[in-house]
């Protein structure tokens, strides 16, 4: 089945800077064409320094909403006019919505995203049972602690370089988190239930991370935020150990579901294989 457009179409997009790498349209509107529904989810890079006005112009409903990507998180939920607890924690919002009275809603579902990314790839993962790792201190990396926080995680390790950035993360969230420099990594994996990179390293031209993985527990599990490549250095080093691994695509996959549903009202259907035609792209892409 395949959506038709009417001047009635409900829109919604991503927005970030660049935006062309991003997977999400390919989601959503194989979702959309599922439904068949009135709809249509597109990319939207405006520049950096004009993010603000780009936003501004939608208030009042033009658009049904906007998932917000790098470098836009922190600005997005600072023009909110209410934010959920959830964006507030994380200090980010993935998510904003336009209401026809002018308000402007914003959430994080990346939090959402990354704990059914573990539950879809390291089943009977338990994020109570064990403290947990993250290295980076950049906003993914506070959103990610506050998920693992709510989850019921005894302790987070946040690892960072610059310290001091490690230091206010842990500061906004509260006891339950811990700032370690990046040296410190052995000690940290030590007992770790899960180490996830929420840093850029890994991404194609970023680098690499080097962090001792052989020294997190058998039993730990392993994430790459970054999904392009989906298997990055990182995790390839975590699965020469052994250890169980979670991508980023599955993240994105899994932060996707509640914005399709906040965007149309409609929950995705579960039968589209999303990842697989994700998968495909990433692969075609690889080849040209």
């Amino acid at each position: 089945m395949s959506a038709v457009l009417t001047g009635g179409a409900k829109v919604a997009g991503v927005v970030g800077s660049p935006v062309r790498h991003s997977l999400s349209p390919l989601i959503h509107n194989a979702w959309i064409d599922s439904l068949g529904l009135d709809a249509v989810y597109a990319p939207f890079s405006p520049p950096e320094t004009g993010f603000e006005a780009f936003v501004q112009g939608l208030r009042g409903g033009a658009i049904a909403g906007l998932n917000v990507t790098l470098p836009f998180k922190e600005q997005a939920l600072a023009l909110a006019d209410a934010p959920s607890p959830a964006a507030q924690a994380a200090g980010a919002a993935n998510l904003l919505l336009f209401k026809s009275d002018g308000q402007i809603l914003a959430d994080n579902t990346d939090g959402t995203g990354l704990l059914a990314a573990f539950a879809s790839q390291a089943p009977g993962f338990d994020p109570a049972a064990a403290p947990v790792v993250i290295l980076g201190a950049g906003g993914a990396a506070r959103g990610a602690a506050a998920a693992f926080i709510a989850a019921g995680a005894p302790e987070v390790l946040i690892l960072n370089r610059t310290l001091s950035r490690a230091e206010a993360i842990a500061e906004r969230l509260g006891s339950g988190v811990r700032a370690l420099g990046l040296d410190e990594a052995t000690h940290a994996f030590d007992g770790a239930g899960a180490v996830i990179n929420a840093t850029s390293a890994g991404l194609s031209g970023q680098g690499e991370l080097d962090v001792p993985l052989g020294a997190t527990p058998a039993g730990c599990v392993v994430m790459d935020m970054v999904y392009k490549p989906l298997i990055t250095p990182f995790l390839a080093r975590a699965q020469a150990e052994s250890r169980r691994t979670v991508d980023g695509l599955a993240m994105l996959i899994g932060q996707a579901v509640p914005s399709f549903t906040a965007f149309f009202g409609v929950a995705p259907p579960a039968h589209v294989d999303v990842r697989a035609l994700a998968l495909n792209s990433l692969s075609l892409n690889e080849r040209i």
